[in-house]
């Protein structure tokens, strides 16, 4: 018997909001943060779309500490300090190399590498900035969450593209399995909406003109978004032993790599990492309620996602409910998973599906219950989170309500 690994605080910020009550609501009710791209300079950029914070929260960070950080490490301090906060998890010298944080991004400090590189080519200065290796370094968010919150167990940054945060939390959870943490932060930033970033995934001709539209017939690309999700992640016993109030349960993680192309996703891979994730939880096909879908708006991924899903589940792809909720806060990188399991967690919470937002039209070959536009009441019991990257890098979790 392993140990049982389960939720106890959750951390969120994204175009939707700046905290997890924030981020639900707008779920809830299926409204989009993507829109004009307004806080960051996009030159001459042609698509200027996306999902962006508008203000950060007040979050008391020293500024000798801020100045040392990218903004996508302190997205993710500021979601791991709501995590710890409603977890009520106490990091004392008693316990604190038995608490660690793994976060995963999928890019890296790309507002310090923009700044850097127009700040040198373009205004002529003489010098980078003195702390741009450590704000820019992939691994940094793990280590200011660890610094900002006295987090002395395993601590590493994980780096899988669109899969880092599920990637992040299933080796987290593993830290906890081997015994090597009673409890662990774990999840993903991403801060990607500056101009080298953004056009760079122009030249892919990946993004979407005006908005996303997961599995609609006329979806014509993703968006991007910035955010964290983060959590708190702790045995049951640890939970209990200290009252903790428990979320949700962690049940499994799945994954794969397609081993074929660095960017054309395939059903295979996918399919698998589904059902490694069903064999690692202990699930049946049956016994899943919602699938929390990659979804991108992409033509390919999406039709590629359905035909895995109807591989794995069979008949009861179609008893599933499905969503996308990047139609809502855009596709946030190696954050995405993070804000994907806050939907799957608050889903079993509250008996409640998050639409697919910005739905027009019906594809044939995206024919599942895709909950469009309206979020629908049904009793969930279990949902599976897919997290779908470049270079066929996957990664599905699997929630059980407790």
């Amino acid at each position: 018997m392993r140990r049982r690994v389960v939720i106890t605080g959750l951390g969120g910020i994204c175009g939707l909001g700046v905290d997890v009550d924030a981020i639900w609501r707008e779920m809830r009710a299926g409204r989009s943060a993507i829109g004009e791209i307004t806080t960051t300079p996009l030159h001459e950029l042609k698509v200027r779309v996306g999902a962006e914070i508008k203000a950060l929260p007040e979050h008391g960070i020293d500024r000798k500490r801020l100045v040392t950080m990218d903004r996508f490490s302190l997205l993710a301090v500021i979601a791991a300090g709501e995590a710890i906060s409603q977890s009520g998890l106490t990091v004392s010298e008693d316990n604190e190399r038995r608490v660690g944080s793994v976060v995963g991004t999928g890019i890296f400090g790309a507002r310090t590498t923009e700044e850097n590189y127009r700040g040198l080519f373009i205004e002529g200065r003489g010098r980078a900035d003195v702390f741009s290796v450590p704000r820019i370094m992939p691994g940094a968010p793990a280590g200011q969450v660890s610094m900002n919150y006295r987090l002395r167990g395993p601590v590493f940054g994980v780096t899988s593209a669109c899969a880092s945060a599920n990637h992040a939390i299933a080796l987290a959870a593993d830290q906890i399995r081997l015994g090597r943490a009673d409890a662990m932060l774990a999840g993903g930033t991403d801060a990607p909406l500056v101009y080298g970033v953004l056009k760079g995934w122009e030249a892919l001709r990946a993004l979407a003109r005006e908005t996303c539209r997961p599995f609609s017939a006329d979806r014509d690309g993703l968006v991007i978004g910035e955010g964290a999700g983060m959590a708190v992640l702790e045995t049951y016993e640890h939970a209990t032993a200290r009252g903790a109030s428990i979320l949700a349960e962690l049940a499994g993680a799945g994954m794969s790599g397609d081993a074929t192309d660095i960017v054309a996703p395939t059903v295979d891979g996918p399919a698998a990492a589904m059902m490694a994730c069903l064999a690692d939880a202990g699930f049946n096909p049956e016994d899943v309620d919602y699938v929390n879908a990659h979804g991108t708006g992409t033509k390919a991924n999406d039709q590629i996602e359905t035909a895995a899903i109807k591989r794995v589940f069979g008949d009861h792809a179609y008893k599933l409910s499905v969503s996308s909720t990047k139609s809502m806060h855009a596709h946030c990188m190696g954050a995405s998973g993070g804000l994907e399991m806050i939907a799957c967690v608050m889903a079993m919470r509250d008996g409640l599906v998050p639409p697919t937002a910005n739905y027009r039209e019906p594809d044939p070959e995206c024919d599942l219950d895709v909950t469009p536009n309206v979020a629908r009441e049904r009793p969930v019991r279990t949902a599976l989170s897919n997290a779908f990257a470049f270079g066929g890098t996957n990664a599905v979790l699997a929630f059980r309500a407790v």
